[in-house]
């Protein structure tokens, strides 16, 4: 798929899913989300960038840790997602955090103002993960610190049939090579080719739990690539894809509800003096 292109689904598509997001994901994946914020270890007045920051859920979390002495920025290519967390950061109070709509592969920020960025399952929807760590690396002062997380091995991960079964609907690929960033060691080469060494990395095992049919197909359906094709859908071809989609995640069926298995990669890194 074109890169222009990706991008433009990309967007759209989470536009598409920013109001249903946190109701179907957030527990889902508050596991890799604590996992990746401990491993950046922030500290009070430090400054943070959280890219494809969402609706804030890791935003949020780091603006407690740095405190009214820090600041957070949370930058996303959703027009919707970043309304909706700014809308909460309202809510919540939160005048060390803001949120700014921007391209993860060119962020319009000033080279070295930034302590630490983080990436909390976002790397792996960009047409150019490897251009995106580049600009994280431009954003960081000397000795800055980087904390990301993926999907891991695709077949550790009983939702992923999903693509392909989406795929086959609107002849396209709406996300590719989505797993690739979770196959063996790929994001921590990725992040020392971009010039970070790695401190830390870490495999997590996770379970996605559903309460019926109904939750387990909406969760599913509401994300990103997926949302803008599912929204293109005609009633019948809905039936079909969510149809195949239960049979795909059938073994995990546990009376009405499903406990489908997944696979977090979570890693730290420090910015090395010469990339």
């Amino acid at each position: 798929m074109d890169a222009r292109l990706q991008r433009r689904v990309q967007r759209y598509g989470w536009d598409l899913a920013a109001a249903a997001y946190e109701t179907l994901w957030q527990a889902q994946l508050a596991e890799a989300q604590a996992a990746l914020l401990a491993l950046a270890e922030l500290a009070p007045g430090e400054r943070v960038l959280d890219v494809a920051s969402g609706t804030g859920l890791i935003s949020f979390a780091a603006a407690q840790a740095v405190g009214p002495a820090g600041q957070v920025l949370g930058v996303d290519l959703s027009g919707k997602m970043i309304d909706a967390a700014s809308d909460a950061a309202r809510r919540r109070g939160l005048g060390q955090v803001a949120f700014a709509r921007m391209d993860a592969e060119s962020l319009d920020l000033a080279d070295a103002s930034f302590d630490v960025v983080l990436c909390g399952l976002g790397l792996m929807y960009l047409p150019g993960p490897e251009q995106a760590l580049r600009e994280m690396r431009r954003a960081l002062r000397p000795g800055g610190r980087i904390a990301l997380a993926v999907w891991g091995d695709r077949s550790r991960c009983g939702w992923a049939p999903l693509f392909e079964i989406v795929d086959a609907e609107v002849a396209s690929e709406v996300c590719p090579l989505f797993f690739r960033l979770g196959e063996g060691e790929t994001l921590a080469r990725l992040c020392s080719d971009a010039g970070f060494a790695v401190t830390s990395a870490r495999r997590i095992d996770a379970t996605l739990a559903y309460a019926d049919a109904a939750q387990a197909c909406a969760a599913a359906f509401v994300g990103g690539p997926v949302a803008l094709a599912w929204s293109r859908l005609d009633i019948p071809a809905r039936e079909r894809v969510s149809t195949r989609y239960l049979e795909a995640i059938e073994p995990w069926r546990e009376r009405r509800g499903y406990r489908v298995p997944g696979e977090f990669v979570v890693i730290a890194a420090r910015l090395r003096e010469s990339p």
